[in-house]
């Protein structure tokens, strides 16, 4: 799965997990450069709390556009540290 905003690959990977429709990709996989800290957070009952990264790619940006959850709850385990994406950001299979 390639992630991709403003023409350039934010995330590549062939071990996405996902999780209501999102795919997540392990933080190795991701082009940390591209992504900038966000003070958004926001809470899911079963997952816990989301911290939140706009994309910037040039002139280009999507604020809140990433997010990822550092210490999901138990049921959420799977996913921890992995970037998920929506907005503007194209999730595609390769």
């Amino acid at each position: 799965m390639k992630a991709i905003f403003a023409d350039t690959i934010i995330a590549d990977s062939t071990r996405t997990v996902v999780v209501e429709g999102n795919h997540y990709f392990p933080e190795e996989d991701v082009n940390m450069e591209y992504l900038k800290n966000s003070e958004h957070k926001s809470i899911c009952p079963w997952k816990g709390e989301a911290s939140y990264y706009h994309l910037v790619v040039g002139e280009h940006e999507s604020k809140n556009a990433a997010w990822v959850y550092v210490e999901p709850k138990e049921k959420a385990s799977h996913i921890k540290g992995q970037f998920a994406f929506w907005k503007d950001v194209k999730v595609v299979e390769d």
